[in-house]
C-alpha cells in the first residue's frame, strides 16, 4: 500500500485522520520492509502490531509469521482492516485501547514480538507499561518520534537522558536505530522519526518485586531535573535513609539524577527497599 493507495482509500471511505490519535501512516515500501526485517521474523513467531492503520506494515508482517494480533483504536480503520485481512486465519484484530489490552490480568507476552508504527500519542506511556510487565515481549521494533528514540538511547550526562531512558532501559536494551523522513508518512509529521529495536534483557537487573520501588526512585529523582537528586528523593524517604543509601551506593550527595547510571539507580533502589 503506497501513498496513492492510502489517499484514495481514505477519500473513498471519507476518513479523516486525527492528530489526537497520532495517526501518521507509513507508506514508503523500503522503510516498511526494513522495519519487518528488524523483527527477525520466522513462521512460528507471534507478533503484536499497535495502530496498524490501513495495514501497510501488516501486509509485510502477515506472510512471515504464525500469528499476528493487531490493535486498532479507530473504528473506521478497524473495519477497513477486517475487509482486507479478515480472511487470514492467523490474523486477530481488536478494536480497543492498546494500553488496556496489553495489561489484561495474567497477560504473558514473553514469547511475542511487538512490531509497530507506534501512534505518537501513546508511544512513551506504552513502552513504559511494556517494560513494567514481568513477562513483556521479547523484542520491540517501534517507530517513534526521533526525539523520543534519542531519549530512549541516551547515556548519563546527555540532555536527552531522562526517566523514560531508565524506565524502559531497566528491562530492555536498545539495539539498531535508523532515521525515517517525514516524507515517508501520510500525512507528513512535522518531526523526524526513527525505528528503534529493543531486546528484553536476558538477565533481569532486579527482582520483579523491586520494580515499584525502582519506578518511584526514578520518577522522584527526575521530578526537578536541576535539583540535587537527594533533595528530590526527600518526598518519599527520610533524610538519614537517603544519605545512608547514597553513600553505600557510592553516590555523591550533591549529584543530579542526570549523572546517575542505570546500574547505580538499581543499587540505590535495592538499598532504599531494604532499609
Amino acid at each position: 500500500m503506497n501513498k496513492t493507495d492510502i489517499r484514495e482509500t481514505l477519500d473513498e471511505e471519507s476518513i479523516r485522520l486525527t492528530k489526537s490519535l497520532g495517526q501518521n501512516l507509513l507508506h514508503d515500501q523500503n522503510v516498511l520492509r526494513r522495519i519487518a526485517k528488524a523483527g527477525d521474523l520466522s513462521p512460528t513467531d507471534k507478533v503484536l502490531e499497535i495502530g496498524p492503520g490501513l495495514g501497510a506494515l501488516t501486509e509485510h508482517l502477515l506472510p512471515a509469521v504464525g500469528q499476528l494480533t493487531a490493535i486498532e483504536m479507530d473504528r473506521r480503520l478497524e473495519m477497513r482492516l477486517r475487509e482486507r485481512f479478515g480472511g487470514e486465519s492467523h490474523f486477530d484484530l481488536h478494536h480497543c485501547d492498546a494500553l488496556k489490552f496489553l495489561q489484561q490480568p495474567d497477560a504473558d507476552w514473553h514469547d511475542w514480538k511487538l512490531i509497530s508504527n507506534m501512534p505518537y500519542s501513546v508511544a512513551s506511556p506504552l513502552l513504559v507499561d511494556l517494560a513494567a510487565m514481568p513477562r513483556g515481549p521479547e523484542r520491540l521494533v517501534v517507530t517513534l518520534q526521533l526525539e523520543v528514540a534519542q531519549r530512549l538511547c541516551a547515556v548519563p550526562g546527555a540532555k536527552e537522558y531522562s526517566k523514560l531512558t531508565l524506565l524502559v532501559g531497566c528491562r530492555y536494551e536498545a539495539g539498531e536505530m535508523f532515521r525515517i523522513s517525514p516524507h515517508c508518512f501520510f500525512p507528513e509529521p512535522r518531526v523526524d522519526s526513527a525505528c528503534l529495536t529493543f531486546h528484553r534483557r536476558a538477565e533481569p537487573l532486579f527482582d520483579d518485586s523491586l520494580y515499584p520501588t525502582f519506578k518511584a526512585v526514578v520518577k522522584r529523582a527526575f521530578s526537578q531535573r536541576r535539583k540535587m537528586m537527594r533533595k528530590n528523593l526527600k518526598g518519599d524517604w527520610p533524610d538519614d535513609k537517603i544519605d545512608a543509601a547514597m553513600n553505600a551506593a557510592g553516590l555523591d550527595l550533591s549529584i543530579r539524577a542526570e549523572k546517575v547510571t542505570l546500574e547505580q539507580f538499581v543499587d540505590l533502589t535495592q538499598r532504599l527497599h531494604d532499609e
